[in-house]
């Protein structure tokens, strides 16, 4: 399993940005794709972004044109640029991989990949 943590949470005002990173280690097999989610208490689990090897990019409609999902492959980094936040975004994000193709094939586009690995998440609660 990939080891991921995730940085960059914290408390903003509406309109303003952060960015999340999301530190990969501890894996042989090559991860690859990977996505950010975010789960705010009592609602459902979403997928929010996600990008592959390839550098191709999926993001939710909520999100799309104002969060920025990238990678740094050299350092193993995945980014999220968040601007224009919203008080609907605070949430729990979390940062997630996948070593199967298939799995980021199937699921990319839909935003449902089925993960093989998680991190323990980073809060970001935006205010009005």
């Amino acid at each position: 399993q990939v080891q991921l943590v995730e940085s960059g949470g914290g408390s903003v005002q509406a309109g303003g940005s952060l960015r999340l990173s999301c530190a990969a280690s501890g894996y042989t097999d090559p991860i690859q794709c990977m996505g950010w989610y975010r789960q705010a208490p009592g609602k459902k689990r979403e997928e929010v972004a996600n990008i592959d090897n390839d550098g191709t990019t999926n993001y939710a409609d909520s999100v799309r044109g104002r969060f920025t999902i990238s990678q740094d492959k050299a350092d193993n980094t995945l980014y999220l640029q968040m601007n224009s936040l919203k008080p609907e975004d605070s949430a729990m994000y979390y940062c997630a991989a996948d070593r199967d193709i298939y799995d980021c094939w199937s699921g990319g586009y839909n935003l449902d990949i089925k993960y093989d690995s998680w991190g323990q998440g980073t809060q970001v609660t935006v205010s009005s």
